[in-house]
């Protein structure tokens, strides 16, 4: 459910600001901070490119277009997290963004979803390496542009289902992805999810978020329902995947999950032994589909 919107309306007098602010922000941010540079790639100005907050956030560089230009008038909070995040705004930054969107910021109790400078820097260092940060319920955070060349373009869609950033939701309700498992391994998977799920609920039973994400896969997902219901707790572990890539084949790659403990989120990092055939098909990618994939549109 998306936070409810202040005094129970959008304020249209204020989204012009909306789009104001997320183009100074955007102005701010350099490419190079984010592992966005490709070389030899001509720029005109410091700050990013609305394709690539796009990128970043998840969301259709049309989509960002819109919101800049005042013509897409009600992001869902989910919309406006993911922007704050691509953008590194501050605390104070973030809940004058929710409420130029006219939606009130997320409360207390609520399951973690802010990003620490650490966080981002950590994705700076490994640019070379796909890394995804999700929240403790398994929404996707923040990805880097290899992680989106490896798995795809994410599921961000701002007329779609309300949970379509939730791992957990594309396991159960969504469509086929890249990533290549057997029965078993799928049975598994699920298990862990929905374990690790309870346990979040757990910790953070007054978010309405979390009750509407459960509610919605136990009336979609017999299995989720069963899994649910067996009550079972626990914790979703890494383990190797294998990816089947449009471009560069299959990539079989060891997911380790780390914990930030602190701020509740989880790391997802694919890594391949040196030297080998997966380790090149990473370079490979690296080296060719993720360039096209920032320099598909206009500067």
């Amino acid at each position: 459910m998306a936070s409810a919107a202040i005094d129970g309306h959008q304020d249209s007098g204020h989204f012009g600001d909306f789009g104001d602010a997320v183009r100074r922000w955007r102005d701010r941010v350099s490419p190079e901070s984010a592992g966005l540079t490709v070389a030899g790639q001509q720029r005109r100005a410091a700050g990013l490119r609305r394709e690539e907050l796009a990128l970043l956030a998840g969301i259709s560089a049309d989509y960002v277009t819109r919101l800049e230009q005042g013509r897409a008038t009600r992001p869902s909070d989910q919309v406006v997290e993911a922007l704050t995040r691509a953008l590194r705004l501050s605390g104070q930054e973030r809940a004058h963004l929710f409420r130029l969107a006219g939606l009130a910021p997320p409360g207390p109790g609520t399951v973690p979803g802010t990003l620490a400078p650490s966080v981002h820097r950590l994705l700076e260092r490994l640019a070379g390496t796909p890394v995804a940060v999700f929240d403790a319920a398994w929404t996707l955070l923040l990805a880097n542009p290899l992680y989106t060349a490896l798995m795809g373009d994410g599921p961000e869609d701002p007329d779609g289902p309300e949970h379509r950033r939730n791992g957990v939701w594309w396991t159960f309700l969504g469509p086929p992805r890249r990533v290549r498992q057997s029965d078993a391994e799928r049975r598994a998977t699920e298990a862990a999810l929905v374990a690790d799920l309870r346990a979040t609920a757990g910790r953070y039973p007054a978010d309405p978020r979390l009750r509407d994400l459960v509610a919605e896969l136990r009336a979609g997902s017999d299995r989720f329902a069963e899994l649910w219901d067996s009550g079972a707790v626990g914790r979703h572990e890494g383990t190797r995947k294998t990816i089947d890539h449009p471009q560069v084949g299959p990539v079989t790659l060891d997911c380790d999950i780390l914990t930030v403990a602190g701020d509740d989120l989880r790391v997802m990092v694919y890594t391949a032994a040196s030297g080998s055939a997966d380790a090149d098909r990473i370079a490979l990618l690296s080296g060719t589909v993720l360039p096209a994939l920032l320099t598909s549109s206009a500067p």
